[in-house]
């Protein structure tokens, strides 16, 4: 049997921190590791990538002695949306760098727009030493939406297919099925929530989403019986309600409504995730505690936490 193993590089949101008060849970912004079925997966390229990119790297070298001889870094990645905190490690995740990597990106923007040109927008040009079209690696850009799967098959390109139900992907029982659906639960132009689906496993990646009143049925029925969810979190209830500057339509959750999303689809396990920047270790243990309580099956996230699905 195959791996689906996740690692978590990057918990916060909004902005990366960096203080001796965060140290246990990580200052760094969304990227989470996924390895499933021989594939890399990467949910989001924040500064976690950063790190995440290092280590790659280091391995890449390892793996020859020249360039010739060494196991070339082939990569996944998932963009939840183009918010700076999903994709400010993206232009220094060091294997974009070395010619033989294959990095397939994929996430979606206005639908008169193009992800390519918004990331070269973004985080080139002006902005970075280099162009877009500069990347010394092999970087392809794709437009998706909740009309397309993507199925990682061994020894194969990905493969990005246009479906109806998830009945018409026809995988096979080694593939890695990745399927989505937009939320507009978070300004300006919603975000994509991903499904991951290998040998019988499911994880579901939903950060910046806000819930609603009595839970968010599209979700739901999308990740109903998932077997880990990835949830934001980013604030308390208390945060979330405050009367000077209250969060409600910020596009983010809190740990009471991820909770009740949890139950609702009936998930196995969920993550807590995307925290408040503001949230040093010494609160984010009193929420722990409290959370042990509250709801057994979720647990915080922090940097370098690994599940294991199989």
């Amino acid at each position: 049997m195959g791996e689906f193993k996740i690692k978590f590089r990057g918990v916060r949101g909004s902005y990366p921190v960096v203080s001796k008060d965060v140290m246990k849970y990580g200052g760094n912004t969304s990227c989470v590791e996924v390895h499933a079925g021989g594939h890399l997966i990467i949910l989001d390229a924040g500064t976690g990538m950063i790190n995440l990119g290092d280590d790659l790297t280091q391995k890449y070298i390892m793996s020859g002695s020249n360039n010739d001889d060494r196991t070339p870094i082939k990569a996944v990645v998932l963009l939840s949306h183009i918010h700076h905190d999903h994709i400010q490690g993206f232009t220094f995740f060091r294997p974009l760098h070395i010619r033989s990597t294959v990095t397939d990106v994929y996430g979606n923007v206005n639908y008169n727009e193009c992800l390519s040109d918004e990331l070269a927008t973004l985080l080139f040009g002006k902005s970075f030493p280099l162009d877009l079209g500069d990347i010394a690696g092999n970087l392809n850009i794709h437009d998706i939406n909740e009309t397309d799967a993507i199925i990682l098959r061994k020894g194969e390109s990905p493969i990005l297919k246009r479906i109806e139900t998830e009945n018409d992907i026809e995988a096979k029982d080694e593939d890695v099925v990745i399927t989505c659906y937009r939320s507009y639960a978070h300004p300006q132009e919603g975000v994509l929530i991903y499904k991951i689906k290998y040998m019988g496993k499911t994880l579901v990646y939903a950060t910046d989403k806000e819930s609603y009143h009595g839970g968010d049925r599209k979700l739901a029925n999308f990740a109903r019986n998932c077997d880990l969810i990835i949830h934001d979190a980013q604030y308390t209830t208390e945060d979330y309600m405050d009367s000077f500057v209250p969060k409600q339509g910020y596009g983010h959750s809190t740990f009471d409504m991820a909770v009740e999303c949890r139950k609702q689809l009936n998930a196995k396990q969920m993550v807590f995730f995307h925290y408040d920047p503001s949230y040093n270790d010494e609160k984010l243990d009193i929420i722990n505690e409290q959370y042990k309580t509250i709801d057994p099956a979720s647990i915080l996230s922090y940097e370098g936490l690994e599940i294991n699905l199989l």
